[in-house]
């Protein structure tokens, strides 16, 4: 707003203990910033600041309106971004919080993609891979690869479902036989993608037959890029989402072990706070995302019913 202006234009002054600095941070000439602090001091009846040839120094006058203003100032942009996202879909400030792997195959094409549709959306790209507490972490949104959610504190939308298998090198095999059944899996053999520190149970299911195989604890990840590494250099087997798998696929690194089991997909799940309603902001964002997956096939993700 343009009644705060010449204050944000002290506040700055005062951050940067320069009139020139402040001006360029500002995008304004150091003429205009000195008019208008000049104006404010006269507005306020009262000397903000000391200027000499080499420094600038604040008065106590001046010390007294940073320390109220400021937070004031704070407050009012904080108060601004708040009503802006709860009633612009197109301007704003998202905070999204992303798994590593997942985020740094389709986030860069999808971001670049959503900048261009909506340049006055900021962005706050979080990427890790722990499981975070979306009521815990700010974030206006979380997207996780993970089981079907058991949370009901929060909102989820399944935006689809990701498949994967069971891969390893074909180096491994020079050591031992391929399996030929989920009897065959050794679990020595099988590195555990896993949150909790806990052996991963693989659960596999052919022509009405089931059955389940706790992977081995020598090897417990959670990442599936770092797993993928040591699966190529013959270090054991891993069960991986087929978007990371792809790749070492495709180079004849990796192969699929048992085939013919199937092994239940995960969950690309949109997770959000406990909003009402869900924010505008948000739902640009929601749209775009679900959209942008839709036309991406080469992540072989399944697509919701």
């Amino acid at each position: 707003m343009q009644d705060i202006k010449p204050i944000r234009v002290f506040l700055k002054v005062v951050e940067l203990s320069s009139f020139a600095a402040a001006a360029r941070d500002l995008k304004m000439t150091p003429a205009s910033v000195t008019r208008i602090v000049a104006k404010l001091e006269a507005d306020l009846g009262q000397q903000l600041l000391v200027r000499t040839t080499r420094q600038v120094s604040i008065t106590s006058a001046g010390a007294l309106v940073a320390a109220r203003f400021g937070s004031i100032v704070a407050e009012f942009d904080r108060v601004t971004e708040e009503l802006m996202r709860a009633t612009r879909p197109d301007r704003g400030r998202l905070t999204v919080n992303a798994p590593m792997s997942l985020g740094l195959r389709i986030l860069p094409p999808l971001i670049d993609r959503f900048r261009l549709a909506y340049p006055n959306i900021s962005l706050d790209i979080k990427l890790t891979d722990t499981l975070v507490d979306i009521l815990e972490e700010p974030s206006d949104l979380a997207i996780r690869v993970s089981g079907p959610p058991s949370d009901k504190s929060t909102i989820w939308r399944k935006v689809c479902e990701v498949p994967r298998q069971i891969v390893a090198s074909p180096v491994l095999f020079e050591r031992m036989q391929m399996p030929q059944s989920p009897d065959d899996l050794e679990p020595v053999f099988c590195m555990s993608y896993s949150e909790s520190g806990q052996p991963e149970v693989w659960q596999l299911r052919k022509n009405g037959l089931k059955r389940n195989v706790t992977a081995g604890s020598s090897v417990i990840a959670n990442n599936g890029d770092f797993l993928t590494s040591l699966v190529r250099s013959g270090n054991g087997m891993a069960l991986l989402p087929d978007f990371i798998a792809r790749d070492a696929i495709a180079a004849g690194d990796v192969v699929p072990v048992l085939e013919d089991w199937i092994v239940d997909p995960l969950w690309l799940t949109l997770f959000y706070p406990p909003y009402e309603v869900l924010p505008p902001l948000v739902a640009t964002f929601t749209d775009f995302f679900e959209s942008y997956l839709r036309d991406v096939d080469e992540l072989n993700f399944q697509r919701r019913e």
